[in-house]
């Protein structure tokens, strides 16, 4: 098990890892309880939360929600035309790939209004319940704003890799291609074209750089936050890889993830 060495190399204070299989943990580092603040890496558990509200007829994925002309849909997918950071509409929904924070608080806000339900208590009770993830809460923003255990996220990946709470065909939905060809800027790795996205999960494809490795396949879904997290599922090899750090997103960052991830898929990816 020397994947998850590379731990001990990481320029941070605390630092916790999980490689997983649709089975479950197949290894692991560092503290598996430690509660670290998730950043972007939030946004995953919102998406399938809000999916969670589809399939229970809350809200469709056609549902009008953010600026005229933006759905559920848009705003998952990150093509509602939203900025980032506030509600400024700065383009067409549909016509750009616009990493927007905001749009995920106005997903939040649609599914706490139609559910009747506040949304940290609607996606505890939807996700971190039943999958035992009593370490995990949404205490601010829905874009950025979870803290979690790597254990936690570990029985998220293994979710994702053998749904339980979504159908099998929802989830395919969620990490297919939504709005294929749009351009747009990756954080921290700067524009991509395209820039893909599924229905709240970053698409891999051809990106690069890209924070997983070469050897992830182009279909690897998840996310990483600027927390120093990130959650990566190769569907083509049933493997997931959870990381966790108390040091904002870097330079560092980009010099490590990208190894751990070939490592670990050169460990544990043979079939």
């Amino acid at each position: 098990m020397q994947a998850l060495a590379a731990l001990d190399t990481w320029p941070v204070d605390h630092a916790a890892a999980a490689v997983i299989g649709a089975d479950g943990v197949l290894s692991t580092a560092g503290d598996q309880d430690r509660v670290f603040e998730l950043a972007s890496v939030t946004k995953l558990l919102v998406a399938y939360g809000v999916l969670v509200a589809v399939e229970e007829g809350a809200v469709e994925l056609d549902t009008p929600a953010g600026p005229p002309g933006s759905t559920v849909r848009h705003l998952l997918a990150h093509t509602s035309g939203l900025a980032f950071g506030d509600r400024t509409v700065a383009a067409e929904p549909g016509t750009k790939r616009i990493y927007s924070s905001a749009g995920f608080e106005v997903l939040a806000e649609l599914v706490a209004s139609e559910s009747g339900i506040a949304f940290p208590d609607y996606l505890d009770e939807a996700v971190f319940a039943p999958l035992g993830m009593a370490r995990t809460e949404l205490v601010g923003s829905a874009g950025h704003g979870a803290r979690a255990s790597t254990a936690d996220l570990a029985r998220f990946a293994v979710e994702l890799l053998r749904p339980t709470l979504l159908s099998a065909h929802t989830v395919a939905e969620a990490v297919t291609v939504h709005y294929p060809g749009l351009r747009g800027i990756l954080p921290g790795y700067g524009m991509q074209r395209p820039n893909d996205w599924g229905l709240g999960f970053e698409i891999r494809d051809g990106k690069s750089p890209h924070w997983t490795g070469p050897t992830n396949a182009p279909s690897t879904f998840g996310h990483f936050g600027q927390a120093g997290t990130f959650l990566w599922v190769d569907p083509t090899r049933d493997l997931a890889c959870v990381a966790l750090a108390d040091r904002a997103f870097g330079d560092w960052a980009k010099d490590a993830w990208p190894p751990l991830s070939d490592a670990v898929v050169a460990e544990f990816g043979r079939r």
